[in-house]
């Protein structure tokens, strides 16, 4: 099965998440097929807290890849800040 989830990256007390589509079997942070965005969850001030290539996420959503949980709530915040 294909999911799209959260890949962390940064340093200690200082995550970082790309948002990638991988098969279920690989590790968090291990092999994925694309990414297709990330989430800073430490973002201050004018830095870009979140960015999704909606074309690519609305391409593996239609040939069946399911969000993780987080990812669904951040496709939701995503679709909000930008209507």
């Amino acid at each position: 099965m294909v999911v799209i989830r959260l890949s962390r990256g940064g340093s200690k007390a200082r995550p970082f998440y790309n948002i990638v589509v991988a098969d279920k079997r690989n590790r968090r942070d291990g092999r994925y097929l694309e990414r297709i965005g990330f989430y800073n969850p430490m973002a201050r001030g004018a830095e870009e807290s979140l960015r999704l290539t909606q074309d690519r996420l609305t391409h593996w959503l239609s040939v069946g890849a399911q969000p993780s949980d987080t990812v669904a709530r951040l496709m939701k915040t995503a679709s909000k800040t930008a209507a």
